[in-house]
């Protein structure tokens, strides 16, 4: 193969070169992406399903900055800086593949050599010049990014579920994509990949995304109408939605929006705990430790789709560890069959008779409280999505039921004029 074709196979087909490397699942669409990533002069953004390779097509179009481009000075940015570490290591495979190090020989006679190989930064023998930036660097958004300067700046999953449950969060996300702006050399780009989280995370000020759904016609060789309905059923509806069908749950629907988060766990320590518990089906296991500081409500919530009987030793292990005292669980639907096991364990189960409306129950007592609600540190983002996802018709509330029976139970006469029944 002469320099040309070599040159022009890589440019015009990266998506064959890619199956040549074992990345067999890619197709037309992942063609273009790959393109856009290396050959694009503009800031883009691409927004595609959960499972669509989107990643995958990032590490042959940085391997191939690397090769076609060894001038250019690459960043890579993900979350954290482990988040990076697979990502590089990826590109070092691609790189050391012996179909590279061939077109690499066909185009510039040389044998290709990795130079600077890292968990966090990249560069070959192809590299004129020493005394610069690797070719290609890769960090997490907290590292530093004073004095550096790059040609190409690719982040990929930098807004992520922390950044649905956390406003402080996303602001950082958006503070950091923003001084990115001021890194990248003139005629640089910056291209973004990801799936959004929340209708304020740093997508917000990105270039508006070219979008592909999980129903997009470009995928149905990648993700099957099957594997679309079994994953609808094994998360969250606004899991599902935000990951796979890119849109967020309607807002004219949402009740809990913007939880606090990050209380230190200490502050529920010799709390008491609350259980929704789950006896099959698709429901979820609910706990909620729960104590009241100086008018505020601290909350630490665990979720399990499990039977409750799958729960209960972890369930008394957290209760152990925060030091806490009686477990509160209703006797409605298992005549108090739950308590009886956890007194057989050693633990202070107190059971009730639930009465009240669940849908009243919540927005009574957990709306009405909600802005002097914070979730202590090692809450699941399940549970604290679960209440953000929270409407008259959710499939699923056992996290805000939990969490609203927990709020009850340490309510006071003058908080409102709802009275705790217990």
């Amino acid at each position: 193969m002469t320099r040309d074709e070599a040159v022009n196979f890589l440019i015009k087909h990266p998506v064959k070169y890619a199956h040549m490397l074992g990345f067999t699942k890619l197709g037309a669409l992942h063609n273009q992406w790959i393109i856009d990533m290396v050959r694009g002069k503009e800031d883009k953004t691409l927004q595609a399903s959960r499972g669509t390779y989107k990643t995958t097509c990032v590490s042959v179009a940085l391997a191939l900055i690397v090769i076609l481009l060894p001038t250019k000075r690459t960043l890579f940015m993900r979350k954290t800086d482990s988040d990076i570490k697979e990502v590089l290591k990826q590109v070092q495979k691609i790189l050391q593949d012996p179909h590279t190090i061939y077109f690499v020989q066909c185009i510039y006679g040389v044998t290709l050599r990795l130079t600077v190989q890292s968990a966090t930064e990249i560069s070959t023998n192809l590299q004129v010049d020493t005394k610069g930036t690797n070719q290609l660097v890769g960090i997490g958004i907290g590292s530093s990014l004073t004095g550096k300067h790059f040609d190409y700046i690719f982040t990929d999953d930098i807004v992520n579920i922390n950044d649905r449950v956390s406003k402080a969060e996303r602001d950082r996300t958006k503070l950091i994509y923003q001084e990115l702006q001021n890194i990248k050399n003139r005629d640089g780009k910056i291209f973004n990949t990801g799936t959004p989280w929340h209708v304020d995370d740093a997508f917000s000020i990105m270039p508006s995304p070219e979008r592909y759904d999980c129903y997009h016609p470009a995928l149905a060789d990648v993700i099957s109408p099957e594997e679309i309905q079994a994953l609808k059923d094994s998360m969250l509806p606004s899991l599902f939605a935000a990951n796979y069908e890119l849109r967020f749950i309607a807002s004219e629907d949402v009740i809990f929006t913007n939880p606090q988060t990050g209380g230190d766990p200490a502050l529920v320590e010799q709390g008491d705990c609350h259980v929704d518990a789950a006896y099959g089906g698709e429901d979820y296991t609910a706990l909620t430790i729960f104590k009241k500081r100086d008018g505020k409500y601290y909350l630490y919530g665990r979720l399990w789709r499990k039977h409750v009987d799958d729960c209960l030793d972890e369930i008394c292990r957290i209760r152990a560890t925060f030091s806490a005292g009686r477990i509160f669980c209703e006797d409605n639907g298992d005549k108090g069959y739950l308590a009886k096991d956890l007194r057989k364990r050693g633990e202070r189960a107190v059971t009730y008779h639930e009465s009240m409306n669940k849908f009243l129950k919540i927005t009574s007592y957990l709306k009405n409280v909600w802005s002097d609600v914070i979730f202590v540190e090692g809450t699941d983002k399940e549970y604290i999505n679960q209440i953000c996802d929270y409407n008259e018709n959710a499939e699923h509330d056992d996290a805000p039921d939990s969490a609203a029976s927990a709020v009850r139970r340490v309510w006071q006469k003058k908080d409102t004029q709802y009275v705790s029944i217990w």
